[in-house]
Parts: C-alpha cells; structure tokens; sequence
C-alpha cells in the first residue's frame, strides 16, 4: 500500500469520491489523524451516507469489517469528521486532521442473551466486550472490531503518519467528550497511539510504564489531565495498582482492571 498523489494505491483498496469537503489544508495545519467508528453495520452503509450531498459528512477514509479499505476524500482536502471538536486549546479539528471511520456499531443495550445496536442489529455475544468509556463511570456493552480492521488501521496510520509527518493521533471522543464516544472502548486506542508515535521504544521500557501504584490515602481521578476538570470516578485508594496507559505533562492516563479509566496527577503514583 502506498500513497500517490494524495490517493491510496494497493489491494483492497478503492476510491469513491464524496462531494463533501472544504479546499486544501493550509500550509502546517494538518498534523492530526482522528480515529472514529461509523455507528452503522456495513461499509456500503457509511459510505452511501458520506457520498450523499446533503448530509454534510465525510472522512477521508472507511475501513470495513473485512479490512478493506476505501477513500472518500484525498489526503490533502479537508474533510468533514470532526465537527465542534477542540483540544488543548484548538478548535475546529478538521482543518487540522485527516479522519478514519471504522466500520463497527459502537455501543449495544442487553436483553436477557440478545446484544442489540441502536438500530436493532442482533450481535453475536463472541463479537461484544463489556467496558467503561474513557468519558464515562459505568461499563456499558460494545461490539469488538476485527483483527482485519485492527491490523489495516494500524499499516494504514503509519503510512499516513510518515507521509504528512503527523504529530497526534486522537479518538473522536477525545476532541469532542459528551457529544461523540468513538471510537470507544472495544477499540484499543491508547495502544495504537504509543506505537504509532513511540516507535522506537523498547519492550523493557513499555513493561516500565505498564504499571504502577498508588501512594496517597486517596486519589483523584480525572477526566482530563489537569487538577480542575471533572472526576472521571471514585478516587483510587493508596496501594491501588494501576496500568499506565499514557503521560502528559507529569499526568499519567491509567485504567484498573480495564474498567476505572482517566488521568491521574504523576506525584502520587510510583512506576512499577
């Protein structure tokens, strides 16, 4: 797989241009890639939807159940993805990120055996995970992505990632918490991240940030990582252990047992 001329070449992979998207990105804007899921069953589905002129939607990008991969807007046209989105001070994520929609249902209501999308899609239980959002409390149920999609998305980031000299991958719900949540839990996101944009790091120094422990009789726990935002859940009691998932600016992003997940202030955690 390669990209020319701003278009993906390889197998499996095709062009349907969307009529949906602004003009060039301007110099040194685009350094982002963003990371969503399409909330409906099939490819086609998306697609159709992102090719419609009055839908006022597109990504560059969808990646289907099977893997396969097609492009809806080249790489260096702004397309609509992000919507209100900001981070860290900047706001208005499209004209700075190229978007990838994965095909997958996102979250799922139970009834007795029977896991249903919002739109009444049965799922098999063997495709279903239960797991807490990075911006919720509760665990919730969430159709798996597949092994194909996985693997494609993570070739296909690299490639884009090396290509545009991109900065930062983010999910969906990182740019805009409360309004979007994908693409969400089942999908592994702050481990695609430190691979993509920590290459070089070793196998010792990822089990070196893998865990660690609380040293304070109570721990916040945050949903952003600075002291003023909103707890993310329950405070951590001292000796709770913890996987490190993330760091920033002497915050860690930390889960326990994949279900409590948000950000921790760094000076009270010691590495294991």
């Amino acid at each position: 797989m390669e990209i020319r001329n701003h278009l993906l070449q390889g197998d499996g992979v095709k062009y349907i241009p969307s009529p949906t998207h602004s003009g060039e990105f301007k110099a040194g804007n685009l350094d982002t890639l963003i990371m969503h899921y399409t909330g409906g069953p099939t490819a086609e589905s998306a697609i159709n939807t992102m090719i419609n002129p009055t839908v006022k939607a597109s990504a560059h990008v969808v990646v289907g159940r099977d893997g396969k991969i097609t492009q809806l807007v080249p790489f260096n046209i702004i397309a609509w993805h992000a919507g209100n989105s900001s981070w860290k001070g900047r706001v208005g994520f499209n004209s700075y990120s190229i978007g990838i929609e994965i095909v997958n249902l996102g979250p799922l209501t139970k009834s007795g055996d029977i896991f249903r999308s919002a739109y009444g899609k049965i799922i098999d239980a063997k495709d279903v995970i239960e797991g807490t959002h990075r911006n919720e409390t509760t665990p919730r149920f969430w159709q798996t992505y597949t092994s194909e999609q996985l693997d494609t998305v993570l070739s296909l980031a690299e490639l884009i990632i090396n290509t545009y000299a991109l900065k930062m991958v983010l999910g969906h719900e990182e740019i805009s918490p409360g309004r979007k949540t994908d693409p969400g839990p089942a999908f592994p996101l702050d481990k695609i991240r430190q691979k993509l944009l920590n290459p070089h790091r070793t196998d010792d120094e990822d089990v070196k940030l893998k865990t660690g422990k609380v040293i304070v009789q109570k721990l916040n726990v945050r949903t952003q990582p600075n002291p003023t935002s909103d707890k993310a859940t329950l405070p951590l009691i001292e000796g709770a252990k913890v996987n490190i998932l993330d760091e920033d600016n002497g915050w860690y992003k930390i889960n326990v047992t994949n279900q409590v997940e948000g950000w921790v202030d760094g000076r009270f955690l010691v590495k294991e």
